[in-house]
């Protein structure tokens, strides 16, 4: 199984993006997380199937409708992922 967190910045929070990456994933059979920080951006942690992980970037590059999506940065992770996909 792969895992990647991804750091995307632009009108990422208050648009739903967190919400949407969560169905997005769950469509893809991904699990992990999807939480604002501080800086406003979003992380994301996904963990499952590499083709299903490479989907899911490309979605995180437009994200849902109301989204402006500057910048998308994979990190590889070994990072233990619990079971579903959290948006807290």
């Amino acid at each position: 199984m792969a895992a990647a967190r991804f750091l995307v910045r632009g009108r990422v929070q208050g648009v739903r993006f967190r919400i949407a990456t969560r169905d997005e994933a769950l469509r893809l059979g991904l699990r992990g997380h999807a939480r604002n920080l501080a800086d406003g951006s979003v992380e994301v942690l996904a963990a499952g199937e590499e083709v299903a992980i490479a989907a899911l970037q490309r979605w995180l590059q437009h994200g849902p409708p109301l989204a402006r999506v500057d910048e998308v940065v994979r990190c590889e992770t070994e990072a233990v992922v619990a079971d579903g996909f959290s948006t807290g």
